[in-house]
């Protein structure tokens, strides 16, 4: 955990940090952009960075380890997921040659089901992602100073005005979404050019990829994120506000 002092000055380093490539976007490629955001988080941030992934594309992890070779990936092991995403998870450590830190909440699936009720992601679902995802990753980024994301804007209305870098006062440390200004044309496209490994579910039909019991195929022409809890009016996981 880092100190008051260190805070602030984390704090003061992103609030500079996000005017600065905020000032660049319109003058620099999406790519470029990018680069440098990631080039400048390696740069300040060492072994204090960590690049968070839920393994449905390796774009940010391609991305990351460029900027910082065996780079620390946080992958949260809900209990819950598809086996596919574990088969992306194991691909992307062999590919990239980063450093999966695997990160599980403190009850089993089975303790879960005991202490609170079999099956919570299907009546209290938001309960459920707080157990499972909120809690580890707040106590993981503890150990750090900065996190990568790959929130993107075109994402949801929810995510519109991400910024590129930001404090994070919920979790205490640099918050940097460097692909946030990417539209889903420019990420295909970087996926294409850079062979980048992708989930099969994406091309099963799954453009937005959570836990097993709480992703479906969205309709044909539907929102991505429709899938997403689907019958419940949650849109988001808690992650990120």
């Amino acid at each position: 955990m880092t100190s008051t002092d260190t805070q602030d000055d984390l704090r003061t380093e992103a609030l500079a940090a996000g005017e600065r490539f905020a000032a660049l976007e319109g003058e620099l490629g999406h790519e470029e952009l990018t680069r440098q955001v990631l080039a400048w988080a390696a740069e300040t941030f060492g072994d204090g960075l960590i690049v968070a992934s839920n393994m449905q594309d390796a774009v940010l992890v391609a991305l990351g380890a460029a900027a910082r070779p065996g780079v620390d990936v946080l992958f949260l092991e809900t209990g819950y997921h598809f086996a596919e995403t574990l088969g992306t998870r194991d691909a992307v450590a062999q590919v990239y040659g980063v450093r999966i830190v695997q990160v599980e909440p403190e009850q089993s699936v089975a303790e879960q089901d005991d202490l609170l009720g079999k099956d919570l992601f299907a009546t209290d679902p938001g309960r459920c992602c707080e157990l499972r995802k909120v809690v580890p990753l707040k106590t993981t980024l503890a150990n750090y100073d900065a996190w990568v994301t790959g929130v993107r804007r075109v994402e949801a209305p929810t995510r519109a005005t991400t910024p590129l870098v930001t404090w994070d006062s919920r979790h205490g440390l640099v918050k940097i979404n460097p692909i946030a200004h990417w539209s889903d044309e420019q990420m295909d496209a970087y996926i294409r050019e850079h062979a980048v490994l992708v989930n099969p579910l994406v091309d099963a039909g799954y453009p937005s990829i959570g836990c097993a019991p709480c992703t479906a195929r969205p309709a044909p022409g539907a929102d991505p994120r429709s899938g997403r809890w689907a019958g419940f009016a949650k849109t988001e996981c808690g992650l990120h506000g």
